[in-house]
């Protein structure tokens, strides 16, 4: 199966893997993997994994006295806790704007920080406009991110047909520094012609700015979600837009997670009453589709944890914590899955089975169907427990990520031996 695998998607991989703009995006969104690290820590910081309505103030329970010492910590706190995750993570469209046209140029062989900063400068006029004098954040992120990519790759090739055409030289007595400016004026103010007058021309003819009309024709307009397949449907289009770098769990996060909330609630009543849960599109279908983050790839971080190659076992350690905690931002751009063929096959087939198994083992009773909402962005184990009281839960979370690693198995032996060749190169 290996062997047949590598024979299809290899070739396909390679000439990918050869595709200068491809290459800029992958080695771009390296740059903001320490942000997104350091920025999933202060997130789990943020959220301890304990639900202070659940449990007596007044234990004698040292473990529990700690977590509910943290839990309130965390609430008086969580502005401060929650700022550098804001200015790390919530700023990773910005700094991918930078990096991925620094490194488009410098395959050019151009100024490749210069052009990185007029890529940057053009990604917020058209992101992050001026309101009421401040400036507004919700597309300098995740959300912005694919906006973000289009605008480094368009504002590097403008530059360039600009830099070739229109280039001043001086004496060699005036410094490289003045040359670098004046040579870097027209690229700028081309770019500002043609990608923000574009969007100011988007809001003139829809009343919506480049990012939101992108967004709003990615956001599905879905109904009737409360059943197993349309579920799937809408992981299955979320994890698509994740190939190709959208935050796609954003997208549909208000009606998966609303869906969740809301049936959670249902149960709970019914429980308050002596009675058993019904509603089996709860908040835990919500967790089981998530486990280890979109696609379920705790299991693809267990292998590369295990990895003969440097780059892949580095990423895999590094994404361990935050994997555990629903949280795969580093491997997603690291490894990257983004625009990855050969591992989008487990990442788009592995939610799939989770959601079709989590409906499986609630209807015929395996599992306690979730009836308390449990707290997010802690360990998958936490969320287990916590979602119903039953260890049975986190013992089918345990069973999923062991079958996570048997689906992503084949496809990242391929992927690991692909990678040792490049290395060895």
């Amino acid at each position: 199966m290996i062997s047949k695998l590598e024979k299809l998607l290899g070739p396909i991989a390679n000439k990918l893997a050869q595709q200068r703009h491809l290459q800029a995006i992958s080695s771009g969104m390296m740059m903001s993997l320490g942000l997104i690290v350091v920025g999933s820590v202060f997130l789990i910081i943020a959220n301890p994994p304990i639900n202070l309505d659940l449990v007596d103030l007044n234990t004698g329970n040292i473990f529990l006295k700690f977590l509910i010492s943290w839990k309130q910590f965390a609430l008086a706190n969580y502005d401060v806790l929650t700022l550098p995750y804001n200015y790390t993570m919530g700023l990773v469209g910005l700094i991918s704007a930078f990096g991925v046209a620094y490194c488009l140029a410098e395959s050019y062989k151009m100024k490749a920080s210069v052009y990185g900063i007029i890529s940057m400068c053009t990604f917020l006029m058209v992101a992050a406009p001026l309101k009421d004098g401040a400036i507004t954040m919700s597309y300098l992120g995740a959300d912005g991110l694919f906006v973000a990519l289009i605008i480094s790759l368009i504002s590097v090739e403008i530059s360039r047909v600009v830099s070739h055409r229109i280039v001043f030289t001086f004496p060699d007595s005036v410094p490289s520094a003045v040359t670098n400016f004046v040579n870097s004026l027209m690229p700028l103010a081309l770019n500002i012609i043609v990608i923000y007058g574009a969007n100011l021309i988007l809001v003139a003819l829809s009343g919506k700015s480049m990012p939101n009309l992108i967004m709003s024709f990615l956001t599905p307009a879905i109904s009737g979600v409360d059943n197993v397949w349309m579920f799937m449907g809408i992981y299955l289009f979320s994890n698509i837009l994740w190939m190709f770098g959208i935050n796609g769990s954003s997208i549909v996060f208000p009606i998966v997670f609303a869906l969740g909330i809301a049936n959670t609630g249902l149960n709970g009543e019914l429980v308050n009453l002596g009675k058993d849960p019904t509603a089996i599109m709860n908040l835990q279908m919500f967790r089981y589709a998530l486990l280890g983050g979109a696609g379920n790839t705790l299991g693809l971080v267990l292998l590369m944890c295990r990895s003969k190659s440097k780059h892949i076992s580095s990423i895999g350690r590094l994404s361990i914590v935050p994997g555990i905690c629903g949280i795969n931002e580093p491997i997603m751009f690291g490894a990257p899955i983004v625009l990855n063929p050969i591992l989008s096959i487990p990442f788009l087939v592995m939610p799939c089975i989770s959601i079709g198994l989590g409906y499986l083992v609630q209807k015929i009773g395996l599992v306690s169907m979730g009836y308390i909402v449990d707290p997010s962005f802690t360990p998958f184990f936490a969320q287990g427990f916590l979602s119903a009281l039953d260890i049975r839960n986190v013992i089918f979370m345990i069973v999923l990520i062991i079958i996570s690693v048997g689906v992503y198995y084949p496809f990242f032996k391929v992927y690991e031996k692909n990678t040792l060749a490049n290395e060895a190169e």
